[in-house]
């Protein structure tokens, strides 16, 4: 019996891994509009260059996060798919917009981030796991062994 769920949200870091995550989303959902794409920003930082001068805003950044969502949606045939920019910390933030969605599914691409450099990157596929109150798929690397 095949995977189908009404509304998948699939985390964008515009990795090279997006495109797979999305690729694994679409096979899944029932319908192409089910899909969310979501690009969590960290919040800007008061003494951030841009921020300072301020030719960097909120608003910018978002909109700038929406042309890439947009084009990235259309090369990957994702074009019905609902397109989210969101600001804050992105494993609690993706996790907060499932359940805010109803979400029934999150695929997240895997960086298989390992040792001392998974320690100080963290991993944000570890922490939807940990907070997502839906089923959480992790799309493997291409290049992984």
């Amino acid at each position: 019996m095949p995977l189908t769920a009404t509304t998948v949200v699939v985390p964008i870091d515009f990795s090279a891994e997006s495109p797979r995550a999305i690729a694994a989303a679409l096979e899944i959902v029932a319908r192409p509009d089910g899909l969310h794409l979501v690009h969590v920003m960290p919040p800007l930082e008061t003494m951030s260059p841009g921020f300072l001068v301020g030719d960097i805003t909120e608003e910018s950044r978002t909109r700038k996060v929406t042309e890439a969502l947009t084009k990235l949606a259309t090369e990957t045939g994702a074009t019905a798919a609902i397109l989210v920019a969101l600001i804050g910390t992105p494993g609690l933030e993706i996790s907060d917009y499932s359940r805010r969605q109803q979400a029934d599914l999150i695929v997240i691409p895997s960086h298989g981030y390992h040792g001392v450099k998974r320690l100080f990157l963290g991993s944000v596929a570890e922490r939807v796991i940990r907070h997502a109150a839906c089923n959480v798929l992790v799309v493997r690397r291409s290049d992984a062994e």
